[in-house]
């Protein structure tokens, strides 16, 4: 997400259809004739005891402030540390065996693993940027040295598309583009000898991904290939909206750092062949398709799991590379979006009604599919901070946070009807606190430092284990599974850090920054605007709506977004917030 960025790119519709009933608080309906009785208002059942949302919320010491950025430093240090001397140079730290841990080469058809783990020393090239945010210019030449010297592409791995370019292609094009940057944000940190191998990595990795774009009737790509011999002969046709509509933004930068427009057109063909497939009827896409067929598998529409960053990524490529076609259909989805899956009050902070939330439906029917939401879907915030919906984005948040606090975690899928999770394990995911810290960049309100303590200390009580920070298993009772994911120490324990870190360079810079979807730091810089190409190739017939009105923005750099006498206010009224605790069983 956007750092030192001003995110009112434009304030969108929030439409919302709400039902009306007859049925008064005590379960009767007046007569024809006869006067209704006076109505109380249900939010008076959350009146009492309001204040102390207020008193615990309100303020945040400057000495609490540092104490929580060394207990984020602290926590990065543990983590990384632990995986260089345990488990470098394979991908992932065991944390509980201390251990590391590469493919599984005697279960290929173990999925969960193989689609990540390329022996390609992945927690360490995932981390490189994290090293410099926290300021550690000497190692962070020290893991450039080592990715150059140990790291080959040239393996007999099968990897997943997506993974392969938001975790590595990723990381190596934003460690290439600080370690160049003739600003220098965060210091010298170049040095002589360097000859832009991470660029060549970046380079050689992506080539090895294009097998996934041939032979596909729509252009969307495969979601896996062999990093030596291509798209495996088994390979299934069917793929997520995610997996295939979310590699424009790595592949495109890499475009326009080697001139090459290849990566960007076919990362843009994939985004217009599934622009193209979405419902007439809603604008919605669905969640799986046929790669040949154009058919929908999964009819679902989400913000979650297998659709989350096909969002994302419409707006950011839009911020990075002025492409009008992405904002245009990133405002058609948003909009669509609010028609047909936001549910509750039509205002976060004002009126009746239940909390607004965000549900899967029917691509082509807008009815709810299911009571589940998903723990990937706390990005969308952020995306909302980003978008100048920071109404929205409050109350979405907020709701996440009441789970976090009921379990010290979030469960991968919560059912809102049962106030139960569904599904019960937390990998460390860094979607909730993501969010936590753009909206702190764009509130400055002490209630998110309070948040990102909460999850701190949750995650030092509740995951860490003997060499790191383990998977939870279950988040009821605390059980751990033995893995250590890398962006915990890519995203999470980075956005930790910079929400403490007033002072850090990505804050102070004059520089304007965007992050990844796996959190690495992006310069949003002029030459990534400027293509040496004449054209990314021909919109297909009913790639774009012709009915859409395309509203041109610009991105302001004047970030006051939030009135100064409601800084040190909640940034919910304390009776939506106990109403929203209320909602997820904490009292």
């Amino acid at each position: 997400m956007c750092v030192n960025l001003c995110m009112k790119l434009f304030k969108s519709l929030n439409v919302l259809v709400l039902k009306v009933g007859c049925t008064g608080l005590d379960g009767t309906c007046p007569q024809v004739g006869q006067q209704p009785p006076p109505q109380r208002s249900y939010l008076g059942l959350f009146q009492g005891n309001q204040d102390e949302y207020a008193r615990r919320y309100s303020s945040f010491p400057d000495s609490l402030k540092t104490k929580m950025r060394g207990m984020a430093r602290d926590m990065f240090y543990f983590g990384y540390d632990n995986y260089m001397k345990y488990a470098f140079p394979k991908d992932e730290l065991n944390p509980i065996d201390c251990e590391g841990r590469g493919p599984d080469v005697l279960n290929p058809s173990n999925i969960n693993i193989n689609d990540v783990l390329g022996n390609y020393s992945l927690t360490l090239i995932d981390t490189l940027d994290t090293l410099l945010v926290l300021g550690n210019v000497s190692e962070f030449q020290r893991a450039v040295r080592l990715v150059i010297d140990t790291v080959s592409f040239d393996k007999d791995s099968t990897v997943q598309v997506f993974e392969a370019n938001i975790r590595i292609l990723g990381s190596l094009i934003s460690a290439h583009i600080l370690l160049t940057d003739p600003k220098h944000p965060f210091g010298e940190v170049g040095f002589e000898d360097y000859d832009n191998e991470l660029l060549h990595l970046a380079h050689d990795l992506a080539v090895r991904l294009l097998p996934a774009f041939e032979n596909t009737n729509t252009g969307i790509p495969y979601p896996r290939v062999n990093l030596k011999t291509g798209v495996p002969p088994d390979s299934i046709n069917e793929t997520c909206t995610a997996g295939a509509g979310s590699l424009l933004v790595e592949f495109g930068i890499l475009s326009r750092l080697v001139g090459d427009s290849t990566f960007e057109w076919v990362a843009r063909r994939a985004v217009r062949a599934l622009w193209k497939l979405r419902s007439n009827e809603t604008g919605l896409l669905g969640n799986v398709v046929n790669i040949q067929t154009g058919q929908w598998v999964s009819k679902q529409s989400g913000l979650g799991a297998g659709m989350d960053s096909f969002y994302e990524y419409l707006l950011k490529s839009y911020i990075l590379f002025g492409e009008k076609e992405d904002y245009r259909m990133f405002q058609s989805a948003y909009e669509s979006i609010q028609i047909h899956m936001r549910r509750g009050r039509e205002s976060c902070n004002e009126g009746e009604g239940d909390p607004p939330l965000y549900v899967n439906v029917n691509m082509f029917s807008g009815e709810i599919m299911n009571t589940w939401i998903d723990s990937l879907q706390a990005f969308f915030p952020g995306l909302q901070v980003l978008n100048g919906d920071v109404d929205n984005a409050i109350c979405l948040h907020a709701f996440y946070y009441a789970i976090w606090k009921r379990f010290g975690a979030l469960p991968e899928r919560y059912n809102w009807q049962l106030q139960a999770p569904d599904v019960l394990f937390y990998p460390l995911r860094p979607e909730m606190v993501e969010s936590t810290y753009l909206l702190y960049q764009a509130t400055k309100n002490p209630f998110y430092l309070h948040v990102g303590m909460d999850i701190l200390q949750s995650l030092e009580t509740n995951a860490k284990v003997r060499c790191g920070y383990a998977t939870l298993h279950h988040v009821v009772d605390k059980s751990k599974e033995d893995r250590m994911e890398s962006f915990f120490l890519s995203e999470t324990c980075k956005y930790l850090y910079l929400l403490f870190d007033e002072d850090n360079p990505l804050h102070r810079s004059d520089n304007k920054y965007i992050f990844t979807t796996e959190g690495h730091v992006v310069p949003i810089d002029k030459r990534f605007r400027e293509r040496q190409w004449s054209d990314l190739g021909p919109c297909e017939d009913g790639a774009l709506s012709q009915t859409t009105k395309f509203i041109h923005v610009s991105v302001s750099l004047q970030c006051n977004r939030i009135p100064e006498e409601q800084r040190y206010a909640l940034p919910l009224k304390s009776v939506y917030m106990r109403q929203i605790d209320h909602m997820v069983g904490l009292f």
